[in-house]
């Protein structure tokens, strides 16, 4: 009996924990290619070791930085011939941000010159997020100007479609970039605010467009001043008053985003803003792509924001910043995914009009660093994410946040960790080069997890 009872108890530690197969290990290729030569060497490595799809930002401004709808896909087009010589899947991330200017960034890309005019012309400034700190971002075109720009994202993805649909077997998804990095969030830790980590970021929401649309918000939820003065407790006698945090700084460390209405409305307003971008470009892909790659899944990314989590002083204001969480929920239960829940149902609801969606997170390598000055709750995240999602229903799939966490031992065993623990059901490794460090040791990690969670029924 004792030797039976050891039998079992190692055939449950050596078995996947979770049973959730690695659908798509895959990885990201150098932000653009310059060593075609190196690149392909790595394609085959890639190969060797059982990953089977590469994802490549397509750049706005490197296709049609040229002018408005002259595009220039050869770039593209020998980038897509690499991946699939090498008997791989292409992952095309349609990136309407600038490259340059955030962590790894090592490449200079600005989105087209010509957008800022073509939209508005007379106050281009207009189209830019603007920050607690008076400080504009050029590195994405605001959430604000959504219809503005509709017209110009919708000829891009076309453009795509039209170019590319004769692959579409050779696609694994088609990602949508939806704002900084590509992630569903506001540049509230970018290079144009001087941010650094780990700060809790600075809000976005001083441009004239994003004051009128709080305005609007506020005006629909109470109809009247009198009734936004009794919530607030404010004495406000005109809706211009009606503006985000004056003082930023005294907005958190009073908690006000946490203890009082007016900070729970504001929260509610700059998430809600973003998760309606998130629908707005989850849809417009939907459309501008048709039944060209009917099937394919479309795939948007949401930041691994695991900084300032635990503070004392101002918990999970990191998060608010970046418009991932709303603050009038329960953000400490698992009922609402830890404040998630408004981005988990979108993509839920989105999963269900055709095309199916992938949520993409990252920060799958790190650890916990609850004490000063990080206060992160990394591993807590990832699997509050994981929880939601499978609640929700949603299929998630999960990353590293810096290129650094694919290159030792431990960064693989929190990797490790996350896919067999929780329900992600693949991997993206942040980047293929990075795994060759170390005498190859993340192709060696990431054979190894691949080989214990393949899928079903997989090839040897």
């Amino acid at each position: 009996m004792k030797k039976l009872f050891l039998t079992f108890l190692l055939l449950f530690l050596s078995a996947p924990a979770w049973g959730q197969p690695l659908e798509r290990p895959a990885a990201m290729a150098p932000l653009v290619v310059s060593d075609w030569s190196s690149f392909e060497d790595l394609l085959r490595h890639a190969k060797s070791v059982g990953i089977t799809a590469i994802s490549t930002d397509v750049w706005w401004g490197k296709v049609e930085g040229a002018g408005e709808q002259k595009f220039d896909w050869r770039y593209y087009d020998e980038v897509s011939r690499a991946i699939m010589n090498a008997g791989l899947k292409w992952v095309p991330i349609m990136s309407f941000h600038q490259c340059g200017g955030n962590v790894g960034d090592d490449c200079d890309i600005p989105i087209p010159a010509w957008i800022w005019c073509r939209l508005d012309c007379k106050d281009p400034d207009r189209l830019k997020y603007r920050s607690e700190n008076g400080n504009e971002s050029s590195e994405v075109i605001a959430l604000w100007a959504d219809d503005l720009a509709r017209k110009e994202y919708m000829e891009f993805i076309t453009a795509f479609r039209d170019h590319f649909r004769n692959l579409a077997g050779e696609i694994a998804e088609i990602n949508i970039g939806t704002g900084p990095s590509g992630e569903l969030r506001y540049p509230s830790y970018n290079n144009h605010d001087h941010w650094t980590y780990p700060g809790r970021g600075f809000l976005q929401a001083y441009s004239e467009p994003a004051k009128d649309d709080f305005r609007r918000f506020v005006r629909d939820k109470y109809q009247t001043l009198e009734r936004v003065n009794q919530a607030w407790h404010t004495s406000l006698t005109d809706w211009s008053e009606v503006l985000p945090p004056s003082n930023a700084d005294g907005f958190f460390s009073r908690q006000d985003d946490l203890k009082i209405q007016y900070g729970k409305d504001f929260t509610d307003w700059y998430n809600g803003a973003l998760v309606k971008h998130g629908r707005f470009m989850i849809n417009l892909a939907r459309e501008a792509l048709g039944d060209a790659f009917k099937g394919v899944p479309i795939g948007i990314k949401i930041p691994g924001v695991h900084w300032q989590m635990n503070s004392p002083a101002m918990p999970r204001a990191a998060e608010v910043t970046a418009g991932l969480i709303p603050t009038s929920i329960d953000i400490a239960s698992e009922e609402t995914a830890h404040g998630y829940a408004p981005i988990l149902d979108m993509v839920k609801q989105a999963s269900s009009h055709g095309h199916p969606l992938v949520l993409h997170f990252t920060c799958l390598e790190m650890d916990d660093q609850p004490n000063a000055p990080d206060y992160s709750l990394a591993k807590d995240l990832v699997f509050w994410i994981a929880k939601g999602a499978q609640r929700t229903g949603v299929t998630v799939m999960g990353e590293n946040a810096l290129s650094s966490g694919v290159t030792s031992d431990h960064g693989w065993d929190n990797i490790d960790n996350a896919i067999r623990w929780s329900s992600y059901v693949g991997f993206t490794a942040l980047r293929l080069k990075d795994l060759t460090a170390n005498d190859d040791l993340g192709f060696q990690r990431y054979r190894r997890l691949i080989d214990e969670f393949k899928p079903q029924g997989a090839m040897p």
